[in-house]
């Protein structure tokens, strides 16, 4: 239970954390995060990682390795960004966000040495970098087995790339934050590759051949070993099923069968055999106890991916921001989902491919409501329409202002009595759309 003052301290220092730039202004350097590291002691040395690079699918994959290791009796801190609903979200322990109490803790401890650092630099510590340290604490304050650590952006510079990790996993490699990371997957790839390091296996989720080449030019530079995905490891098969899908996963040394895996789409099921590549990876290449890898993929959640968050309507929530996650949602709900209708809510940041977005879920969503969240960052709603009409026409788009108004007109649409189609509702374009109506609907649904 969190007390009241416990949380006017959280305010307090969520709203000190904010105050700092913010982590979607990149100066791409380790030169800050290093400094910082070494004057609180190096805590990320202080256990070993598994760092996680990639365009899409990182989070969920973080999610998967933590519940697998947690069932081998490892205690896990995983650090994911960005968060949906609170900012603890992105430092967990044994799989879930850490204690108030603790965060506080490490937060008082790390504070003055941020300080320190705004003197010394001419760019102050952002709030990624900030975040950074503070789970890098968390994990050797209340000290873990191993810690799992996804990049916020691109590997090379990333704030997280301090870590000399046993293991380093490159998921799908696709466009985004092309301003920083390039305009050709090779520029991107090259990026994303700097997480992996000597002494180390890199576990390579299936990629496009030019991002391929990078990675693995990467790898032979420094001497990792190289775990692909269709070469050292694969997903045998996989089936749909109740709440999710069964897979057979051809692991590093062995065959997994009868895996429950509760969330949906192929893509999940190529994250799980990426996943258990990993962990295998990292308890050297030998064979896992089956049961353990059935129990650990059979707790994975993953919030808004693909999550289905309230039924009569089923209402599906999905944090694809670029083309590559928004062409995996699609395949997802035509797939294994069995609408007659699907209405689509979207809102999302202005510096994301948005006319990309839009191409892949046209040919799957039948009327489509566009808004915006609170996010500073939020493409205006009256912006996104004018790309919406190009794409869907005029007659499929219409414009909510506010999410939450946008999220009771689709219910309100879904439930014409002068119908007996089966309708979904999709919301998705941004992890902040995703988060703000996850939050609406916990409170819609508790009225």
């Amino acid at each position: 239970m969190t007390t009241a003052e416990d949380q006017a301290r959280l305010l307090a220092i969520e709203a000190a954390l904010l105050a700092r730039w913010p982590e979607t202004r990149i100066a791409p350097t380790l030169e800050r995060i290093s400094a910082l590291v070494d004057i609180l002691g190096s805590p990320q040395l202080s256990y070993p990682t598994i760092h996680i690079a990639g365009t899409n699918g990182k989070t969920t994959t973080a999610r998967m390795i933590d519940s697998l290791l947690g069932q081998m009796g490892l205690r896990t801190g995983r650090f994911t960004s960005p968060h949906l609903e609170n900012f603890l979200e992105r430092v967990a322990i044994n799989g879930n966000p850490i204690d108030p109490k603790d965060f506080i803790f490490a937060y008082n401890d790390v504070a003055p040495y941020l300080e320190l650092m705004d003197q010394k630099f001419a760019t102050p510590i952002s709030f990624f970098e900030a975040m950074t340290a503070l789970a890098f604490v968390a994990f050797a304050e209340f000290p873990v087995d191993i810690g799992v650590i996804e990049c916020g952006m691109g590997g090379e510079w990333d704030a997280t790339n301090v870590v000399a990790p046993a293991v380093s996993v490159i998921t799908p490699i696709g466009f985004d934050h092309t301003s920083y990371l390039g305009n050709t997957l090779s520029e991107i790839a090259k990026t994303k590759a700097g997480i992996i390091k000597a002494d180390s296996v890199a576990v390579l989720a299936r990629q496009k051949p030019e991002a391929a080449v990078e990675l693995l030019r990467r790898a032979a530079e420094v001497g990792a070993d190289v775990a692909r995905e269709g070469v050292e490891y694969s997903l045998e098969s996989r089936a749909v099923a109740l709440g999710g899908q069964l897979l057979s996963i051809n692991g590093l040394s062995q065959r997994y069968d009868d895996i429950f895996l509760p969330l949906h789409g192929k893509h999940q099921a190529a994250n799980a055999a990426t996943a258990l590549a990993a962990v295998e990876s990292f308890f050297g290449g030998h064979e896992l106890d089956p049961e353990s890898v059935r129990a650990g993929f059979a707790a994975v959640t993953s919030p808004g991916r693909c999550e289905i968050v309230f039924r009569d309507p089923t209402i599906i929530l999905d944090a694809a921001h670029n083309p590559h996650g928004a062409r995996a949602l699609a395949e997802t709900l035509v797939d294994e989902f069995t609408f007659d209708e699907i209405i689509g809510i979207f809102g999302a940041f202005a510096d994301k491919d948005i006319e990309g977005i839009l191409k892949e879920l046209e040919p799957i969503i039948n009327s489509l409501i566009v808004t915006a969240s609170t996010s500073p960052r939020a493409m205006p709603a009256g912006d996104v329409q004018r790309i919406a009409e190009r794409i869907f026409g005029s007659g499929r788009v219409r414009m909510v202002e506010h999410l939450e108004d946008a999220v009771k007109q689709a219910i309100t649409d879904s439930r014409d009595p002068r119908s007996d189609e089966s309708v979904g509702i999709v919301i998705t374009g941004s992890v902040v759309t995703v988060g703000q109506a996850r939050a609406f609907l916990k409170r819609l649904a508790s009225d």
